[in-house]
């Protein structure tokens, strides 16, 4: 479940676990428990369910990793030092970024879900998903599900992290923005024209047409590829925290692969 090579990136960015406070089992090692919890990513099975003949502990021992991890940061460390390796390689496309969001039913309310406006108002969250040029993402967030996309679009854009790998400044700006028309508003255009950032948006009342979805289903492959996660399909989780952990992680080992094929 694990590679080698993910797995030596991985490893150094693991917080050292602390000292047990009671005797009783061993630890679980770490490359296990994350095993564990791609089984669940991947599969969508409950975490009660998770096969013990799999050698990968408990549901709840991975489901506490996962938990520690991401409050650890872990995940948005590992995107860091992946999008390093792609920017090394000169296989970012900062020329234009592209942002879309897609939703998904949440199984129960909790926090970060709301009235869906395409379900009959059952709950439900948004997943909001930058990328570059090539689909690679750049930054990932999640929100309740009647939250309008356009307020995601600056919190997107500051969620990239400052990506170095080349000799100069790192970067963290495309010099443009491609969105479809749920993103029409001037406001926004006149803030990303401050950033230095060239809004490229479709309008509200304007034919079809525009010739933007030549260049934005990169972001539409993205999504695709992160609801390929069967976990991500639907909102299972109450807690707002762990479902981004699983978002988070998945953007990860999207972006992995595109380390694997372009470097």
């Amino acid at each position: 479940m694990v590679s080698d090579e993910l797995w030596s990136l991985i490893e150094p960015l693991l917080p050292e676990p602390g000292p047990k406070l009671v005797e009783g089992r061993p630890r679980i090692p770490d490359r296990q428990a994350l095993c564990g919890i791609l089984f669940v990513l991947h599969t969508g099975i409950q975490w009660e369910y998770l096969p013990q003949e799999l050698g990968f502990g408990s549901g709840m021992t991975c489901w506490r990793r996962l938990a520690a991890w991401n409050e650890a940061g872990v995940w948005d460390a590992l995107h860091l030092v992946l999008l390093k390796k792609l920017r090394a390689a000169r296989k970012l496309d900062w020329s234009r970024a592209v942002i879309d969001s897609s939703h998904v039913r949440a199984a129960r309310r909790g926090p970060k879900s709301g009235p869906s406006p395409v379900d009959r108002a059952r709950p439900g969250s948004k997943h909001h998903v930058l990328t570059d040029g090539q689909g690679i993402p750049l930054s990932v967030s999640l929100t309740g599900g009647n939250r309008n996309d356009v307020t995601q679009l600056l919190p997107l854009l500051d969620k990239v992290p400052a990506v170095a790998g080349v000799v100069g400044r790192p970067r963290r700006r495309p010099d443009a923005l491609l969105a479809d028309r749920g993103y029409d508003h001037d406001k926004y255009r006149r803030l990303l024209w401050q950033r230095g950032i060239r809004p490229v948006i479709a309008e509200r009342g304007v034919e079809h047409g525009s010739g933007l979805g030549v260049f934005r289903w990169v972001v539409e492959r993205t999504i695709a590829w992160l609801h390929g996660f069967r976990r991500l399909r639907t909102r299972w989780e109450r807690r707002d925290d762990i479902h981004e952990a699983f978002l988070g992680l998945a953007a990860c080992l999207i972006t992995h692969r595109h380390v694997q094929r372009l470097c």
